[in-house]
């Protein structure tokens, strides 16, 4: 019975001394630069948009609930608290994902390939969008970290993984996912 016992406390201590030894090594990944850091905007209940989206209006879209700017919130310090170095912060121009960047970083700029295409609305634009996030990047000359605060969509299309909401995606500056980090709501 004690064997039991001293097993089943190594078992579920187990999976969280790994997941903490994996976020150290990507704290480490990204202090070393020229990432690329995907982030899902931070948790905005439902799913897509309504009918009567304006992308001007944060009224008729779907916006961050208190958890999801909570959430954002601790984006912002897991950056701050690892002391990683970032270049520039880059939002898509849709709500959520701008209240996610000012809350997590302050300073942003938009770009419309980060922009969803989940909406029929919408999903003519994916090719173009990818196209210009690709040469955005390629472009780019600089070894510092780069932040994406962008879309499910747009993260699934670059990296072929799906992120949940808040969640923290690196990849080099081909595009090849090297972790993620998961930031509770």
């Amino acid at each position: 019975m004690k064997f039991i016992k001293f097993f089943f406390i190594i078992f579920i201590t187990f999976p969280s001394s790994i997941k903490a030894d994996l976020n150290q090594e990507l704290s480490l990944e990204l202090k070393k630069g020229s990432k690329l850091i995907f982030i899902r905007h931070a948790y905005a209940p439902g799913g897509g948009d309504p009918e009567n989206f304006d992308i001007n209006n944060c009224d008729t879209q779907r916006n961050l609930s208190e958890e999801g700017r909570n959430q954002a919130k601790k984006i912002g310090n897991f950056f701050k608290n690892n002391d990683v170095q970032i270049f520039k912060v880059f939002s898509s121009e849709w709500c959520r994902c701008k209240e996610t960047a000012k809350l997590a970083f302050t300073n942003f700029e938009t770009k419309n390939f980060l922009n969803s295409f989940f909406s029929a609305k919408f999903a003519n634009n994916k090719n173009k969008q990818m196209l210009d996030l690709k040469n955005y990047v390629k472009k780019f000359k600089g070894n510092e970290n780069l932040i994406f605060v962008t879309h499910y969509v747009v993260i699934s299309e670059a990296l072929d993984y799906a992120p949940a909401s808040g969640e923290i995606v690196i990849a080099d500056k081909n595009f090849n996912k090297i972790g993620s980090i998961e930031i509770d709501f």
